[in-house]
C-alpha cells in the first residue's frame, strides 16, 4: 500500500486578470474585519477609512496530512452535505448553488463509476439567523464527510472549525475571503471561487477607468465586505482616485438612511455598494437623488432585479463577479434548466456560483474515486491532483475523468466554472472576473472580463 503525503505551505498571492493573456491568479470575497491583510496607500481623504487595511494577514503555516488509502474506488457511497443559503441575506444565491450540486450528484450517480453520492441539503442561513448552528451538527451527524458551503465568507468562518474538528472537508463554491488562504484548516478547506484580491483590483480599476475621480462606499461589516472594500480601495487609489466617504452596516440591519446620507453628503463621482441582498432596500433611496449609472455592484448583490424596481431604475449601473463569458456556459445553463424541469422544480433566474457549485461536487467525487475513500483527509490529499495540480490528461466531465482514473492515469478536470487547478492551499489558480452592466429592464448583461 502506497503512502501519499503532501505539505501545503500557506501563502498570499494575487494578480490582475488581463483579457487575452494567460495568467495564474488567486482571488476572493474578502478577509475578516481588517481586510484580510490587504495593504493600501494612505488615504488623502479628510475622513478616516473605517477598516484597518494594514492589518497583518494570517501567519504562514504548513498543514501536513498523510493518506494511506489508494484507489480507484469501486463501491463508494459518499455522503456530502450542503450548507448553502436557503435563508438569510444571500438567499438569492441559494437556488443556482443548490441546483448545481443536485445536477452534479445526479451525473455522478448515473455514471456509476465507483462513487455514489448521498447528497443531504442544508441551510447555512447567515450570521443573523444562524441557521448553521443546527444544520452543521445535523449534517455531520448524518455522516457527511464533506460540507459544501457556505456562500458567505463570514458565515463559513462561523463553522469552519467545527467541520475541520470532525475531519470533514469544507468546500465553498462562493467564499472569496483572503482570510481562507492562510487559515489553519489542516488541509481540509477548499474553494472553487477566487479570492477577492482579484475582484477588488478589477473593481477599483473599472471605477477609475470610467473616469470617477472620487468614490464613496457602503460596506457590509463582515469578512467579505471589509476585505473586498480594502482591495478595491487599494486598486482605486493606485489608479489615482480618492475615497471621500465610506460607511458600514451590520448583518441584520434594515434601515440604511444614515449610511446613504453620509455617502451622498460627500458628493462622490461614483458609489461602490459592497453589500449582500440589503442592496434592494438601499437602491430606491439612493437613486432618488443620485445617478444610477454611477453605482457599482459586486458578486454579493449583483442580481437580475427585473420588475422589483421601476423600469430604468438601474440603467447604466455596473457590477463585477467571478465569471467566465456567459456564452461559454450556455450549454451548462440550458442543461441545468432541463434538469430542474425533469425534477419538477422551478427554473432559475440567476446562475451566479451555480457552475462553481457543480464543479465542487464533481471534484469531490473524482478525488474520492482516486483515493478509494470518502474520509476527509483522504479526499483532500487527492483534490489538487484531480484538478490538474499534478498535470495529467484534460477531461471535462465526471465520466470522462473517471475513465482515466480507473485506467490508472492522471485526470485534469476542467470545469464549467473554468480550469480551476488548485494550488497548495486549496485556492483556484485560474479565474476570470466578469464585468456586467444593467439595462432598462433592471437586469444585467456581460460587458467584458476584467
Amino acid at each position: 500500500m502506497s503512502v501519499l503525503t503532501r505539505s501545503r505551505a500557506a501563502k498570499v498571492t494575487g494578480a490582475l486578470a488581463v483579457v487575452g493573456a494567460s495568467a495564474l491568479v488567486l482571488a476572493g470575497c474578502a478577509g475578516d474585519t481588517g481586510g484580510g491583510g490587504a495593504t493600501t496607500a494612505p488615504s488623502t481623504s479628510a475622513f478616516e477609512f473605517p477598516v484597518d487595511c494594514e492589518a497583518e494577514a494570517g501567519a504562514a503555516y504548513t498543514p501536513e496530512y498523510t493518506s494511506t488509502s489508494t484507489g480507484p474506488g469501486t463501491d463508494l457511497t459518499y455522503t456530502i452535505g450542503t450548507a448553502l443559503p436557503v435563508t438569510g441575506n444571500l438567499a438569492f444565491l441559494g437556488p443556482p448553488e443548490i441546483a448545481g450540486t443536485e445536477s452534479a450528484a445526479a451525473e455522478v450517480n448515473e455514471a456509476d463509476q465507483g462513487v455514489q453520492i448521498d447528497l443531504k441539503q442544508g441551510d447555512s442561513g447567515d450570521t443573523d439567523n444562524k441557521a448553521y448552528e443546527t444544520e452543521i451538527p445535523r449534517l455531520l451527524g448524518e455522516g457527511a464527510t464533506a460540507i459544501i458551503g457556505a456562500a458567505s465568507s463570514g458565515t463559513s468562518l462561523q463553522f469552519i472549525d467545527q467541520v475541520i474538528a470532525d475531519n470533514a472537508i469544507q468546500f465553498s463554491p462562493a467564499n472569496t475571503s483572503a482570510a481562507f488562504t492562510t487559515y489553519e484548516d489542516k488541509g481540509l478547506y477548499w474553494r472553487t471561487a477566487p479570492s477577492d484580491t482579484l475582484q477588488g483590483e478589477v473593481l477599483g480599476n473599472l471605477i477609475a477607468g470610467d473616469g470617477a475621480e472620487t468614490l464613496g462606499m457602503i460596506i457590509l461589516n463582515d469578512s467579505y465586505g471589509t476585505g473586498l472594500a480594502c482591495f478595491t480601495k487599494a486598486a482605486y487609489e493606485a489608479a489615482g482616485g480618492e475615497i471621500v466617504a465610506a460607511t458600514m452596516y451590520n448583518t441584520g440591519d434594515t434601515n440604511f438612511s444614515s449610511q446613504i446620507e453620509d455617502v451622498l453628503a460627500a458628493s462622490p463621482d461614483a458609489i461602490a455598494l459592497i453589500t449582500f441582498e440589503e442592496v434592494k432596500t438601499m437602491v430606491p433611496e439612493l437613486v432618488a437623488s443620485y445617478d444610477a449609472s454611477k453605482l457599482y455592484f459586486v458578486d454579493g448583490n449583483l442580481a437580475n432585479f427585473g420588475d422589483e424596481f421601476d423600469p430604468g431604475t438601474l440603467a447604466g449601473a455596473k457590477g463585477t463577479y467571478p465569471s467566465v463569458d456567459p456564452a461559454q456556459t450556455e450549454t451548462f445553463r440550458n442543461d441545468l434548466q432541463a434538469f430542474l424541469a425533469d425534477e419538477g422544480q422551478d427554473p432559475l433566474n440567476e446562475f451566479t456560483y451555480g457552475p462553481e457549485s457543480y464543479d465542487a461536487v464533481i471534484l469531490l467525487a473524482l478525488a474520492a474515486l482516486q483515493a478509494g475513500s470518502t474520509a476527509g483527509p483522504d479526499v483532500a490529499a487527492n483534490l489538487m491532483s484531480v484538478s490538474g495540480g499534478d498535470g495529467g490528461t484534460k477531461c471535462t466531465s465526471y465520466s470522462e475523468c473517471a475513465d482515466l482514473i480507473i485506467a490508472g492515469e492522471t485526470a485534469d478536470y476542467d470545469g464549467v466554472s473554468g480550469p480551476i487547478t488548485f494550488n497548495d492551499v486549496g485556492d483556484p489558480t485560474e479565474a476570470t472576473i466578469g464585468i456586467f452592466q444593467y439595462g432598462e429592464d433592471n437586469n444585467y448583461s456581460w460587458l467584458n472580463a476584467g
